[in-house]
């Protein structure tokens, strides 16, 4: 199986590289810095024509949408959240997600059982709002909506889509408080990952397996 990730070089991202390198899988990791990874800035139209170049006619068997920015985390509502801060926050974590799936669409379709996961949170739900974070929170509401959307158009083709709340996680997106080992997440979301199929394409989960309600 050939698994892309986007945002492999840090956190959950790297975490999933290293877990489905375990697994024997190949793993095409992508980052803003090239590194040992393919260079992708998701939020750039051209970035995402050189991806598209570099794995011209490569079939990918599961697209892993994980880049994303938290930039709003010590805003406050009276003097915060800069209109630049929401513009920033959902090229990333929208229009990011978006636009990797409709470059990769084509090599998507040449993958005999293709998947997509994409990376929300629980911060997303409508059933949580706690206060606070309000950029993240509509950014990654956001992207559970474009998955759910995503995923009845590509079942059309064949294409499954899961949404995924990773955990709180320690990373320096998360902190040292967090809950879950990136380990812990990783491991959890690759068995959600290798578990989708169209028969529960559009599913919000958790890593660890539960439903989680929209």
């Amino acid at each position: 199986m050939h698994v892309v990730i986007t945002g492999a070089n840090r956190g959950i991202g790297q975490a999933l590289d290293h877990r489905f390198r375990d697994l024997g899988h190949e793993v095409t990791g992508t980052a803003r810095a090239e590194d040992e990874f393919l260079r992708l800035d998701v939020t750039s139209a051209d970035s995402q024509a050189a991806m598209a170049h570099a794995l011209d006619a490569k079939p990918v068997d599961l697209l892993i949408c994980n880049a994303g920015v938290y930039l709003d985390k010590s805003q406050n509502l009276a003097d915060g959240f800069p209109p630049q801060m929401w513009a920033d926050s959902f090229a990333a974590n929208v229009t990011g997600v978006f636009l990797t799936v409709q470059t990769l669409l084509p090599n998507l379709q040449l993958s005999e059982a293709p998947k997509i996961a994409i990376i929300s949170s629980q911060m997303g739900s409508d059933t949580r709002a706690p206060g606070g974070s309000y950029i993240y929170r509509a950014s990654k509401a956001a992207a559970l909506n474009l998955g759910r959307n995503l995923a009845t158009d590509l079942k059309k083709i064949g294409i499954a889509v899961g949404i995924y709340h990773p955990g709180w996680v320690k990373t320096d997106m998360g902190g040292d408080a967090a809950d879950i080992t990136v380990t812990d997440s990783a491991h959890g979301l690759a068995d959600r990952c290798l578990a989708l199929s169209l028969d529960t394409t559009g599913c919000f989960e958790t890593w660890d397996g539960r439903q989680h309600p929209y």
